[in-house]
C-alpha cells in the first residue's frame, strides 16, 4: 500500500496527475490503470481518475510489492535560522534537494532534517516528506518551514491553503521588466508535451498568481521581488517566461537567453516568509541575506539602469 497524503500546493490536482509524479517507476497510463481496476481510494471509497484533491486527504494505492529503499538520517550540515518544538525556518542552499525522489534518494533536507530532529518531525507528508510543509526548487535556495508534529503541519498547511501563510522571492530576470509592478495571474499545469516542465495552459491546471515588483534595473536584466498568492510547481520561473523575462539560469524555461554575459545558475531566492504560530499564537517573520552567488550574479550586471 502506498499512502499519499495532499499538501497545500497540490490543492484540486486531478488525481491521476497527482499519482504519476508521486509514484516512482509508474507511468501515467500505468496510474490509470490503477484507477480503472478500483486500486485508488480516499475516505475509503475507490475514486476515478479525474477526481479532484483536498489538503490533508490521504490517498492509498494498492501496488505491487517493490522493494524501495528506506529514507535514513544523514549528518549534512544546513542553516537553520529558527527552531523550537513545533517547527524549524532552514536558509536551503541552492542545489540541495528537499526531498528524495528518483535521481535523488539521499542527500535531500529531509535526511538532513531526520538526523538534526529524529523522530520530531510531523508525519503527515510521510517517510519521503517527514516534515515537509512546503517545497522548494532544487536550484532555488531560501527559506523553508518544516513541522515537528501533525498539530502544526495542520495548521501551517491551512495558512498555505488561505494565503494568509506568507513566501516572497527575489530573483534576476532576463530583458527589461517595463512596468514598476505588475501581476501575472495565469494557471499552471503539467506541460501535455513535457512532463519535466509545468506550462500556463488551461488543460489540468490550476489557478496560480504572482505578483511582482521591481527592484533595480540593469542593461538587458532587472531585479525584482516576487510575492506569492498561491503555491504551484514552478510557479515564479513558469510565470516569468510566460510575460517573456525568464529567470536568470533557469536552464528549463529561459533557454538560451540564461548565458547572457556568462552569467550561470538561477537566480532564485525565498528571501522571506511570514506565518501565524499556532502554539506560540504570535505572527513570526523571518528574512534572509542574499546568497553569495546572487550578490554576485548583481556585481557581474554593470551598472544599475537611471531614469
Amino acid at each position: 500500500m502506498e499512502h499519499i497524503t495532499v499538501i497545500a500546493d497540490e490543492e484540486e490536482e486531478r488525481a491521476d496527475l497527482l499519482l504519476a509524479r508521486k509514484l516512482s517507476g509508474f507511468s501515467r497510463s500505468a496510474c490509470i490503470r490503477f484507477f480503472e481496476t478500483g486500486s485508488v481510494e480516499a475516505a475509503g471509497k475507490s475514486i476515478k481518475k479525474n477526481y479532484r484533491v483536498t489538503v490533508g486527504e490521504s490517498l492509498i494505492v494498492a501496488l505491487p510489492d517493490l522493494s524501495e529503499p528506506e529514507t535514513k538520517a544523514q549528518e549534512i550540515d544546513i542553516d537553520v535560522v529558527y527552531e523550537d518544538s513545533d517547527v524549524i525556518v532552514v536558509n536551503k542552499q541552492r542545489g540541495m534537494v528537499v526531498h528524495p525522489a528518483p535521481g535523488h534518494p539521499d542527500g535531500t533536507l529531509v535526511n538532513a532534517l531526520m538526523a538534526r530532529c529524529g523522530d520530531d518531525l510531523s508525519g503527515i507528508g510521510g517517510q519521503k516528506r517527514p516534515g515537509i510543509v512546503h517545497r522548494i526548487d532544487k536550484d532555488t535556495s531560501g527559506l523553508i518551514i518544516a513541522a515537528k508534529n501533525d498539530f502544526t503541519h495542520l495548521s501551517l498547511a491551512a495558512q498555505l491553503a488561505d494565503r494568509s501563510l506568507s513566501r516572497i522571492y527575489e530573483a534576476i530576470v532576463t530583458g527589461r521588466v517595463k512596468n514598476d509592478k505588475g501581476t501575472t495571474d495565469a494557471p499552471v499545469g503539467r506541460n501535455p508535451s513535457d512532463r519535466k516542465r509545468m506550462a500556463v495552459t488551461d488543460k489540468n491546471s490550476r489557478s496560480a498568481v504572482t505578483h511582482y515588483e521591481v527592484i533595480t534595473r540593469y542593461a538587458g536584466f532587472t531585479h525584482i521581488r516576487c510575492v506569492l498568492e498561491t503555491g504551484r510547481t514552478h510557479q515564479i520561473r513558469v510565470h516569468m517566461a510566460h510575460i517573456g523575462h525568464p529567470v536568470l539560469g533557469d536552464t528549463l524555461y529561459g533557454g538560451k537567453n540564461v548565458d547572457k554575459k556568462g552569467l550561470e545558475g538561477q537566480c532564485l531566492h525565498a528571501r522571506a516568509l511570514k506565518f501565524y504560530h499556532p502554539r506560540k499564537k504570535e505572527n513570526m517573520e523571518f528574512m534572509t541575506m542574499l546568497p553569495d552567488y546572487f550578490q554576485e550574479a548583481l556585481e557581474k550586471l554593470g551598472p544599475e539602469e537611471h531614469i
